[in-house]
């Protein structure tokens, strides 16, 4: 790659706590290195409609505890079209762009993907809070989202136990279960319902239920992850099983706002100052990952081949701190 002068940085698909972290750490990077960076709004989209602003050191300041994304996000059904990716190219060429930052998830990787062979070099970081991208162990705005949840659902428990009722509580994650597990064995639900795991409705839900009560609970914690079905339908499988009318909450969005934990913080620094490192070095097309504790820079095209599995024996600890035995 030449010397580089001037990037872009943009925020797409899905919001998730610490973006706004990732681009100030892009940001002051760049200007540390004697790079310009320039803000695409709304993401691809954005770089199609030549939507930008430039950014500066003090433009960027104070994101670190702002949740969103400031340079906005949006989903691009035009930039799919091959049309929609040479007029994104033809911004980049009129806005003197030697390379992008695109902060999200497997989606805006695939983007970024199409964008390099075209001749754009870029750099990804993964942003998502379904922690769900293959290639890294670790998501931007995962934590911050699982805290969210917990929150809301140790909230919820205790008008639960005072009520003596069951609660099923879906949360996000869309075909993953990480945020549903992670969540689920931190507080401490009767059952986590997630895609991973192939579901014995009656073992796996109303069977702890059951034992649950026999044990002497009167209250009951179902967590159900989006992508293994709807909580209003668990809901009314206990209800036809059991004969218990279970509340049913979906906490939804609620979970990918706020202030983002310390946790997000600091890896979103991290993230974006190795991204903009591996441009200042001259190399690009690679996805900016945490394997092992560390930062890893791996080719776009592996990146989106890698497969991510939940950690089975997370659900086994889950299964193990009930009170129940595996003999019941």
């Amino acid at each position: 790659m030449e010397q580089i002068k001037r990037i872009g940085v943009l925020t797409s698909g899905g919001d998730a706590p610490g973006m706004n972290a990732a681009v100030r750490a892009v940001t002051r990077t760049a200007l540390f290195n004697g790079i310009e960076c320039i803000g695409i709004r709304r993401g691809w989209q954005g770089l199609i409609n030549c939507d930008f602003v430039r950014l500066s050191r003090e433009s960027v300041g104070h994101l670190l505890s702002r949740g969103g994304t400031i340079l906005y996000t949006a989903r691009s059904e035009e930039f799919m079209t091959e049309s929609g990716r040479q007029k994104a190219v033809s911004t980049c060429r009129m806005l003197g762009l030697d390379g992008v930052v695109a902060i999200g998830g497997d989606g805006t990787f695939r983007g970024a993907l199409e964008l390099s062979r075209l001749g754009v070099p870029v750099v990804g970081v993964p942003a998502t809070i379904d922690n769900d991208v293959g290639c890294t162990n670790y998501t931007i705005g995962f934590d911050s989202a699982c805290n969210t949840a917990i929150e809301c659902i140790d909230k919820l428990r205790d008008t639960m136990q005072s009520h003596e009722r069951c609660s099923v509580v879906e949360v996000m994650g869309r075909n993953a279960g990480f945020l549903a597990l992670y969540v689920g064995t931190a507080v401490g639900a009767t059952a986590v319902l997630v895609p991973e795991h192939k579901l014995d409705f009656e073992k796996d839900v109303i069977g702890r239920i059951r034992a649950s009560r026999l044990a002497g609970y009167t209250h009951f914690m179902i967590v159900v992850a989006e992508g293994a079905g709807s909580a209003m339908e668990v809901g009314e499988k206990i209800h036809e099983a059991l004969g218990i009318r279970p509340t049913i909450s979906v906490i939804g969005h609620i979970q990918r706002g706020g202030v983002p934990t310390g946790r997000d913080r600091e890896t979103a620094t991290r993230m974006g100052y190795y991204a903009v490192q591996a441009f200042a070095e001259g190399r690009g097309n690679c996805i900016i990952a945490t394997q092992e504790g560390g930062i890893v820079e791996i080719p776009i095209e592996e990146a989106l081949t890698m497969k991510k599995h939940l950690q089975m024996d997370r659900y086994q600890i889950m299964e193990v701190m009930q009170f129940g035995s595996k003999h019941e």
